[in-house]
C-alpha cells in the first residue's frame, strides 16, 4: 500500500462521540506535527464544532462527512486514508460496511469492539480479501483488549529469550478503578439481541476458540470457562484475597487465543489462558467474588430475555445509559487499571507480566491505546509483522505498538519470579 498517494494518514470516524473526543484530544498532543488527520462522521456542523474546540493546532485538519450505513461514502473514505480509526459501535449494527470499505482499499483499521459475534463476521467474510490487499483490520484496540493481548505476547517474547520452554496455565488478574458508558451497554445489548434472533450465534460468545483461525489446531487443554470464584493464593501462592469473574474475560480471551494462532500457534501446546478480577482481601471478599460471578450471569441471562420481546427492550432502553454518555472528567482522571498475568512454562519457571497506567481505563486509558494503535499503523509499518487480514493487536503491531504504549506513559514488564 502506497501511503504517500494517500490524501490523510489517519482518519478518526466516529469523532462527534464520547470516545471520540476524546481520541481527538488525544491525537492532537500525540501525533507528530506533520501528521495529516481527519475526523469523519455524519454531520458536517458537529464535525466543525469538535475541530473548533480542539484549538489552532487541529484547525489544518480535514473533515469528512460519512454514514455508517452509506457504503459509497465509506469507500470513498478508506480510498482516502492510510488508517481509520473507528469508535462508532455498537460494532454489530455498524462496523462491516467500514470493515469492507479497508478490506478493499488496502486500508489499516483499528477498532475498539469488544463484540466477538462482530469479529467472527469480519473474519468469515474480510480476512482473505484484507489478506491480499494488504489491510490491517485490527479489532480491539482499547482496554479491551490491548492489555491481555500485549500481556501475554510479551511473556512469550521473555521465554523465548530465556529459553525456559512454551507458556502453560497463565491467569491475568485485573484490578480498576473506572465507569461505564452507555456505548459499552448499547454494544452488550446488541450481542443479546443478535442472539435472541439467531440463538445458532450464542456458540460464538460461549467456545473459548471461537475466534481462531484454525480449531483444528488449537490445544486440546480441556474445559475453559470465564467464571471464577476462588483464593488468589490458587493462581500464584504469593497472592492473598480472593478473584471473581472479570465481566471483559469472555472477549478479551479469545483475542489472545486468537493472536497465538494467528502466530502460528508459538505460545505452546498446553497454553490455557484466563482472565478474573481482583476482589480484595476483606471478610468480605469471598462475597464479593461470588457476586461478580452471579451478577454477570444474571445480567446476561436477564439480558437476553428482556432482548426477545419488544416490551422488555423498551424496559431496557429506559433503565440502561444511553449511547454517547459516559463518566465525568474528574472520574476519567480519577481511575487507574493494573493487569497482572501470572505464567508458567514447561520447564516450570513463573513469570508475572504488569500492565499499568493512569486514567479511568474505559476511556482515558482507551483514548491513549486507540491512539496510539493507530499512529503505530500509520507511522510504525516498516517495525511491525508482515501480517495482514483481520488481526489481533499483538499480531498486527507487535513491539512497535508495545514501544508505543510505553512511550506514553503505560507500565508494560515482565519479571521472572
Amino acid at each position: 500500500m502506497m501511503a504517500d498517494n494517500r490524501e490523510f494518514d489517519l482518519v478518526l470516524f466516529g469523532a462527534t462521540g464520547f470516545v471520540g473526543k476524546l481520541t481527538a484530544e488525544y491525537l492532537l498532543g500525540a501525533a507528530p506535527a506533520e501528521a495529516r488527520i481527519a475526523l469523519a462522521g455524519r454531520s458536517l456542523d458537529k464535525l466543525t464544532t469538535v475541530r473548533d474546540e480542539l484549538g489552532p493546532a487541529a484547525a489544518n485538519w480535514g473533515l469528512v462527512v460519512a454514514d455508517s450505513t452509506d457504503q459509497a461514502a465509506l469507500d470513498e473514505l478508506a480510498a482516502r486514508t492510510t488508517v481509520v480509526v473507528t469508535t462508532v459501535g455498537p460494532y454489530l449494527r455498524y462496523g462491516i460496511p467500514l470493515v469492507a470499505a479497508c478490506a478493499k482499499a488496502g486500508t489499516h483499521y483499528a477498532d475498539l469492539t469488544g463484540e466477538p459475534l462482530f469479529i467472527r463476521d469480519a473474519i468469515d467474510r474480510y480476512h482473505e480479501q484484507a489478506v491480499q490487499t494488504g489491510a490491517k483490520i485490527v479489532n480491539s484496540c482499547g482496554y479491551d483488549s490491548i492489555p491481555s493481548d500485549v500481556s501475554v505476547y510479551q511473556l512469550y517474547k521473555r521465554t523465548v529469550a530465556d529459553n525456559t520452554g512454551e507458556l502453560e496455565d497463565t491467569t491475568l488478574i485485573a484490578s480498576l478503578k473506572g465507569g461505564v458508558s452507555g456505548g459499552t451497554i448499547d454494544s452488550g445489548r446488541a450481542m443479546m439481541e443478535a442472539i435472541a434472533a439467531d440463538p445458532a450465534k450464542g456458540s460464538v460468545m460461549s467456545h473459548p476458540y471461537s475466534l481462531s483461525p484454525d480449531k483444528s489446531m488449537e490445544p486440546n487443554v480441556g474445559r475453559q470457562t470465564d467464571q471464577a470464584l476462588q483464593r488468589a493464593s490458587s493462581i500464584d501462592p504469593s497472592l492473598d484475597g480472593w478473584v471473581g469473574t472479570f465481566v471483559m474475560a469472555a472477549h478479551n480471551t479469545k483475542i489472545v487465543r486468537r493472536t497465538n494462532g494467528l502466530l502460528g500457534w508459538v505460545y505452546g501446546k498446553n497454553f490455557r489462558y484466563r482472565e478474573v478480577m481482583n476482589a480484595g482481601k476483606s471478610a468480605a471478599a469471598p462475597l464479593v467474588a461470588a457476586g461478580m460471578a452471579g451478577g454477570i450471569v444474571a445480567t446476561m441471562a436477564a439480558g437476553a430475555v428482556l432482548s426477545r420481546v419488544a416490551v422488555g427492550r423498551k424496559l431496557l432502553d429506559r433503565i440502561l445509559p444511553k449511547p454517547g454518555t459516559g463518566p465525568s472528567e474528574q472520574a476519567r482522571t480519577s481511575g487507574w487499571f493494573s493487569m497482572k498475568t501470572y505464567a508458567r512454562t514447561s520447564s516450570g519457571a513463573k513469570y508475572v507480566a504488569t500492565f499499568s497506567g493512569a486514567g479511568d481505563p474505559g476511556y482515558q486509558a482507551t483514548a491513549v491505546m486507540l491512539g496510539q494503535a493507530g499512529l503505530c499503523l500509520a507511522f510504525d509499518g516498516a517495525k511491525q509483522p508482515e501480517s495482514a487480514g483481520i488481526l489481533t493487536p499483538a499480531a498486527a503491531m507487535g513491539d512497535a505498538l508495545t514501544d508505543r504504549l510505553r512511550a506514553a506513559g503505560m507500565t508494560i514488564e515482565v519479571e521472572r519470579t
